[in-house]
C-alpha cells in the first residue's frame, strides 16, 4: 500500500501538473453491488452524483492528509475551494497523468479516467480495485472538512513541524501495551506510516518489533522519533517505494526500495553498524521475517534485541 512518501510523491507531481485545468470528462468500469450506499464512485449511483458535481469545476489545489490524496475544486465563488475530491489508493493504486509510461504491466489496470481541458487525462491504475474515490462536499470545506467519515480520527502528521518528540512520545503512549511495530502503523496515532517505514525506523532506531511501547526508554523513543522522520523524508527524496506497484504520475518507479535495510530482506546479513571509526562494529545478525499484529514485519534480533 502507499504510504505517505508515495502518497506526497503523487501530490508533488499533481500540484505542478493539474492546477488550473478544468474537468472535461470522467469515465469509471468500477461498479459494484457491494459498494452500494457506499458514498464512493463503485456505487453507480454515485457515481452519477460525483460526475455531474466535478465536470466543468477548475482544479485549484492538491494536498495530502495522511495517505489520503485531495484535490481542491473551485467553487461558485471563483479562488474559493468548493468540493473536494479524495482519493485513496488503498494497496495497488496510483495515479498517472498525461503522456505516462505504458510499457509498465502495472500501469494497464486503468478503472478511473478524468478528461482534463488541455487535452490530457489523468488516469487511476488499480490493479486489485480496492482504491476508494470520494467527494467531500462544499459544507465539509467550510470548517469540517476534516471531521468527514473519511479523514475523521486520523492521528498527527509526522512530518508537520508543529509534530514534536513529545508529541510523538505521547501519541504512542496512548496504546501503552501495544507493540511498537503495531502501535507506528496505527493512522489513528500517527498518520501516513504503514509497513515499508516501520520496518526502516524500527531497524534504525534499534527496536524489535514486538516491544511493547511501555517497554522503551526515553532514549530509544527519541531515537524512533528522529529516524521515523528521517526516513519519510528520504522516502520522498528517492520517490516514494516500488518494491511493490506503486508508480508516480509518469507512470515510473520510485527508488527507495533500493534504499531498504530491512523491509523484504529476509535472509540478509544485517547491515547496522554501531559505533565510529575503529570502534565501529557491524552487527553479526540476519533479516528475519514475523507476522506482528496480522503485518510482515522484517528485523535484526540481533540489534533489535526484544528484552
Amino acid at each position: 500500500m502507499p504510504e505517505l512518501p508515495e502518497v506526497q510523491t503523487t501530490v508533488t507531481g499533481l500540484s505542478r501538473t493539474i492546477i488550473g485545468l478544468k474537468i472535461m470528462d470522467v469515465w469509471t468500469d468500477y461498479n459494484s453491488p457491494y459498494f452500494k450506499g457506499s458514498h464512493t464512485i463503485k456505487d453507480p449511483v454515485y457515481y452519477t452524483y460525483f460526475r455531474k458535481e466535478v465536470i466543468g469545476k477548475k482544479i485549484i489545489g492538491v494536498s495530502r492528509r495522511a495517505k489520503n490524496i485531495l484535490i481542491h475544486l473551485e467553487s461558485a465563488t471563483h479562488g474559493v475551494v468548493g468540493n473536494t475530491i479524495l482519493i485513496h489508493m488503498k494497496m495497488t493504486g496510483h495515479l498517472m497523468y498525461g503522456d505516462y509510461n505504458r510499457t509498465d504491466p502495472f500501469n494497464r489496470f486503468i478503472h478511473l479516467i478524468w478528461t482534463l481541458s488541455n487535452g490530457k487525462t489523468l488516469e487511476l491504475s488499480d490493479m486489485r480495485k480496492f482504491a476508494k474515490v470520494t467527494l467531500l462536499t462544499d459544507a465539509m470545506n467550510n470548517g469540517s472538512m476534516t471531521q468527514s467519515v473519511h479523514l475523521k480520527g486520523l492521528g498527527p502528521e509526522p512530518l508537520d513541524k508543529k509534530f514534536t518528540f513529545n508529541i510523538f512520545k505521547e501519541r504512542l503512549h496512548t496504546k501503552p501495551h501495544g507493540k511498537i511495530k503495531t502501535i507506528l502503523m496505527d493512522q489513528s496515532i500517527i498518520s501516513g506510516i504503514g509497513n515499508i517505514y516501520s520496518d526502516e525506523a524500527l531497524f534504525r532506531a534499534g527496536i524489535h518489533p514486538e516491544k511493547k511501547v511501555s517497554d522503551i526508554s526515553n532514549l530509544l523513543l527519541k531515537r524512533l522519533y528522529e529516524v521515523t522522520i528521517f526516513v519519510l523524508k528520504k522516502g520522498i527524496d528517492f520517490g516514494g517505494d516500488s518494491m511493490s506497484d506503486y508508480r508516480n504520475i509518469d507512470g515510473e518507479r520510485g527508488k527507495f526500495q533500493g534504499q531498504h535495510q530491512a523491509y523484504r530482506k529476509t535472509g540478509t546479513p544485517c547491515t547496522y553498524t554501531s559505533g565510529t571509526g575503529k570502534n565501529a562494529r557491524k552487527c553479526p545478525g540476519i533479516i528475519q521475517r514475523k507476522v506482528v499484529g496480522g503485518r510482515s514485519a522484517h528485523f535484526c534480533s540481533v540489534h533489535q534485541k526484544f528484552r
